[in-house]
């Protein structure tokens, strides 16, 4: 076991390009870090990396140790699946990383229920707004509100959610309600911003087609509950997945914007490594998920199903409730 642990201390400083890195995602010490190396390096009696203090290389032999660690790491790794899948009990640490807000009020209220059934494994969150590097973070599941790209990760859709443009009325009495998308232009619009972010440039479905604006406003912020307050203390326009202010559309609250040209809606997908195998405890993760996460979006009637095409026809909320709850 001590060999093989060494080995993933070593795969993982290979992959993130330093020990400090690697210590970070495997919660080990840079000095354990170090230790595990060398220890590995002794039992093989040759030099796998030439490391400095700002980045470390391989050397021929490490080079071609890598790739047999990583056949050997996944031949333990299906090993384990294996004896998982016959014994129906999977266990072990599972690392989930979850936007904010979907985390918040989707996520976390099933991770009781998930431990309940499946005591033996550790389910740990991570959420962030961020789209944070899965490999980096050494994440094992990743929920996703996004479009979705190709990548080393399968995807696995759970459904299309309904967008809106929402405001409360103080800020539409004040600065006027948008009759067109260009007029979003020279509106405050609240933006989610973070490094990589595309949330700057709304896509709105019109008559004519799809258009993308450059919107622009005074405040931004990397998470996407500091938005919606902001919209509601009368700040400006937020683009929001419906399920996220349905409670303040239903309430008056927040009023729909612009209803006749609505965002596009966005994907919620699971994304996990490609493997021959997987691990037990992500796949009985993933299916109960998908399962907990579409009975719970369902429940709220905003939702569309997997295949049904969003109907942007609506004025106000309990419209939008009805076109997406079929």
């Amino acid at each position: 076991m001590a060999l093989l642990e060494n080995m993933r201390v070593f795969v993982r400083v290979v992959e993130l390009g330093s020990l400090s890195a690697a210590g970070r995602s495997l919660r080990l010490s840079p000095a354990v870090v170090s230790h595990r190396l060398q220890s590995l390096e002794e039992h093989l009696n040759a030099r796998l990396l030439n490391r400095t203090t700002r980045q470390v290389q391989f050397t021929e032999a490490g080079k071609v140790f890598f790739e047999h660690c990583l056949e050997v790491l996944e031949a333990a790794e299906r090993a384990e699946s294996s004896v998982g899948a016959i014994g129906g009990a999977p266990v072990g640490s599972l690392r989930v990383t979850a936007p904010l807000g979907f985390g918040r009020r989707i996520l976390a209220p099933m991770v009781p229920r998930f431990r309940a059934a499946y005591p033996q494994v550790d389910l740990r969150l991570r959420l962030s707004d961020h789209l944070l590097d899965l490999l980096r973070e050494a994440t094992d599941v990743a929920i996703r509100m996004a479009p979705l790209k190709d990548s080393s990760f399968v995807a696995r859709k759970i459904a299309d959610l309904p967008r809106v443009l929402c405001s409360a009325p103080a800020y539409l009495e004040r600065r006027g309600v948008p009759a067109r998308p260009e007029e979003l232009l020279s509106h405050h619009c609240l933006l989610l911003r973070f490094p990589g972010s595309q949330q700057f440039q709304w896509t709105l479905n019109t008559p004519q087609g799809p258009m993308t604006l450059p919107v622009s406003g005074q405040f931004d912020a990397d998470d996407g509950d500091v938005l919606t307050g902001w919209a509601l203390a009368g700040e400006g326009i937020v683009l929001k997945p419906l399920w996220e202010v349905a409670d303040h559309l239903r309430s008056g609250a927040l009023r729909v914007v612009l209803p006749h040209c609505p965002p596009e809606p966005v994907t919620l997908a699971v994304l996990y490594p490609h493997r021959n195998l997987l691990p037990a405890k992500i796949r009985v993760f993933i299916d109960f998920f998908a399962e907990q996460a579409r009975a719970a979006l369902a429940d709220s009637k905003i939702v569309a199903p997997l295949g049904t095409k969003i109907d942007t026809d609506f004025t106000d909320f309990d419209q939008i409730s009805r076109n997406h709850s079929t």
